[in-house]
């Protein structure tokens, strides 16, 4: 209502004040009875339910994690040691590649010509004459000779009766 104070009021009953502002009533605020007690006591079974919620909530992050944690570690592992295989199966092919070379090599170093030329070359050698061949002339009997003394085979039962008669011969 806007003020007129320039104006003439009729009536006899005095002007209503009206204050400047209005006090606003909270809505959310409540009386003060006994109730209330209840109230708080269920709000604090409703914030300690809510707590326990939550740090259950935060027990399976940290379990989540773990587990996601524990299988990153894993597949890790098994990466670095399909690397090491994979290193270790490189180092046999080259091995084996130098091993087959090696074996070329010796054989190609094997032939005659190469052996008789390194004979010459390295120690001196020299094929043989006619005046340093030496002929010897062997008689054709046999020069194997049987044995002296007789080999005993033993059969098995004379086996078991070896051990009998060496048990027996203990207990007397």
């Amino acid at each position: 209502m806007p003020r007129n104070f320039n104006k003439y009021q009729y009536e006899t009953s005095p002007r209503k004040l009206e204050p400047e502002y209005t006090p606003i009533k909270n809505p959310y605020k409540t009386k003060k009875t006994t109730a209330r007690k209840t109230k708080k006591t269920s709000n604090n079974k409703r914030a300690k339910q809510l707590k326990k919620q939550q740090n259950q909530a935060v027990k399976y992050l940290l379990i989540g994690f773990a587990i996601v944690f524990g299988i990153c570690y894993r597949n890790s592992q098994i990466d670095e040691n399909f690397a090491k295989v994979q290193d270790l199966k490189q180092e046999v092919a080259d091995v084996e590649k130098q091993n087959a070379q090696l074996e070329i090599s010796i054989e190609n170093g094997l032939n005659l010509n190469n052996l008789e030329q390194e004979a010459k070359e390295k120690l001196g050698m020299q094929k043989l004459n006619s005046k340093q061949t030496i002929y010897i002339t062997l008689p054709k009997s046999d020069y194997i000779e049987p044995a002296a003394e007789d080999v005993i085979i033993e059969d098995k039962e004379a086996g078991i009766k070896g051990i009998i008669n060496t048990i027996a011969n203990i207990f007397k």
